[in-house]
C-alpha cells in the first residue's frame, strides 16, 4: 500500500484542552481560478492500480478501509516529520467540512472531469483555506490516483493515527445550537477526568431533533446524554405512552 519517505524527527507538537474554531471557506464550483503556487507531490506511491474499484461486501470494505489507513498514516508521517502535526489536522478538519458538500464530491469523483481540473480546484480550496503545502500534494495524490472517494474514511483514519500518537482522547459533542467555548472546556476537562487521556479534542456537530441540551460521544463507544429528547423519552417510558409522540 502507500508510503512515505521522510526523514526521521521527533514529535514535538504542543496541545490544550481548549477545542480550536477553525475559520474556513467553501470552495466555488466555477472553474476560472487562479493559479498559486506549485509544489512538487509528496512521494507516495498508490497502488498498481489506480482506477477506482467498485468492490462490494466486507472484501471491499476491509480493502478501502486498509488503503484510507495507508494514506492517512503517510499524512501523519509527513506531518511528523516536518512537526506540523497540529497543523496538519487543523487542514484535515477543513477538508472534512469541504468534502461534506455534495457538489465537491460529486465534481471530484466525476470521470468525466479531467484530472487538471480537478487539480485546479485543489489549488482553489488550497489557497481559500491556506492549507499546508504537503496537504495540497496530499490531495493532488488522490486526485492522481483517483482515490478521492476515500476521504471520509482517511479523515477518520487520520484522527484515529493523530489520537494515537500524541495520547489524545476525541469527544464528539452534539448540539442544538453552537456551545459556548468555555462550556466544551468544561466538557473537554470531564472527559479526561473520565479517561486519563493526556489532550482531548472537540469535535462539534448540530443536530436539531435534540431540542435542547447536548451529547458527548468518546472513546469509540461511550455516550453521555443530557438532551431534552432523551429526558422526554424516558418521561414517556416511564408512563408507558408507548408510540405517542410529544409534542414540544
Amino acid at each position: 500500500m502507500a508510503s512515505l519517505q521522510h526523514p526521521t524527527a521527533s514529535l514535538q507538537s504542543k496541545h490544550t484542552l481548549i477545542p480550536r474554531t477553525i475559520p474556513t471557506q467553501k470552495p466555488i464550483l466555477n472553474l476560472s481560478l487562479l493559479r498559486g503556487p506549485t509544489f512538487t507531490p509528496l512521494k507516495l506511491k498508490p497502488s498498481s492500480s489506480a482506477a477506482p474499484r467498485r468492490s462490494t461486501g466486507s472484501l471491499g470494505a476491509r480493502m478501502s478501509a486498509t488503503a484510507a489507513s495507508s494514506y492517512a498514516s503517510a499524512l501523519a508521517d509527513v506531518a511528523s516529520a516536518n512537526n506540523t502535526l497540529d497543523a496538519t489536522t487543523a487542514d484535515i478538519e477543513k477538508i472534512e467540512r469541504i468534502f461534506s458538500d455534495k457538489p465537491v464530491v460529486d465534481f471530484f469523483t466525476d470521470p468525466t472531469v479531467a484530472i487538471e481540473k480537478k487539480r485546479q480546484l485543489v489549488d482553489e480550496i488550497a489557497e481559500a483555506s491556506e492549507l499546508q503545502p504537503h496537504t495540497r500534494n496530499f490531495l493532488y495524490i488522490l486526485v492522481d490516483a483517483q482515490r478521492i472517494e476515500l476521504i471520509d474514511e482517511i479523515v477518520r483514519e487520520f484522527e484515529s493515527v493523530y489520537n494515537s500518537l500524541t495520547d489524545t482522547e476525541l469527544a464528539v459533542v452534539t448540539s442544538v445550537v453552537k456551545l459556548e467555548s468555555q462550556h466544551l472546556a468544561q466538557i473537554a476537562k470531564q472527559v479526561q477526568k473520565l479517561t486519563g487521556a493526556k489532550n482531548v479534542r472537540i469535535k462539534t456537530l448540530i443536530d436539531p431533533t435534540l431540542v435542547a441540551g447536548f451529547t458527548v460521544r468518546f472513546s469509540g463507544s461511550k455516550f453521555i446524554d443530557m438532551s431534552v429528547r432523551k429526558q422526554l423519552q424516558d418521561i414517556a417510558a416511564q408512563l408507558d405512552l408507548g408510540d405517542i409522540q410529544l409534542a414540544v
